[in-house]
């Protein structure tokens, strides 16, 4: 996939993210919830495309790093839309699967790019993204 790709499925991403809020129910948690999801799964190909737009290769890897969390907490959204009985789950699945898939590719676009300071020693990158604290034994 390439960058215009990748623009066309993000921006893809953001207009099914508006149609799914406007499904939601014209409550408070709906309305709560909604503009979360709006501001979160529109970021995420806005900060794609503002990381093809970098001056820097590092303004490129914290901008793919911006997009990796949008499209990771618009997941987070909408898995509270699921489970808070909001919307029907096959009504939501199919947008949380892309959600969970554009954070992927976020996710190794950013380990890629920084594995050249990884070598060096420049820099230390958590793929796992789990807590430290967590993990000790």
């Amino acid at each position: 996939m390439n960058a215009d790709d990748l623009k066309k499925r993000t921006k893809q991403f953001a207009l099914r993210i508006l149609k799914l809020v406007a499904a939601l129910p014209n409550t408070v948690a709906g309305r709560a919830i909604g503009g979360q999801l709006v501001r979160a799964g529109t970021s995420a190909g806005a900060n794609y495309r503002a990381a093809c737009r970098g001056r820097s290769k590092a303004e490129l890897i914290a901008k793919w790093g911006i997009a990796e969390e949008e499209a990771d907490e618009s997941g987070y959204w909408m898995e509270v839309i699921i489970e808070g009985e909001l919307l029907k789950q096959n009504q939501v699945q199919p947008l949380l699967d892309e959600a969970n898939e554009l954070t992927k590719i976020f996710a190794q676009s950013r380990i890629s790019a920084t594995s050249g300071e990884k070598r060096n020693g420049k820099s230390k990158v958590y793929s796992n993204r789990q807590s430290a604290i967590g993990n000790r034994q």
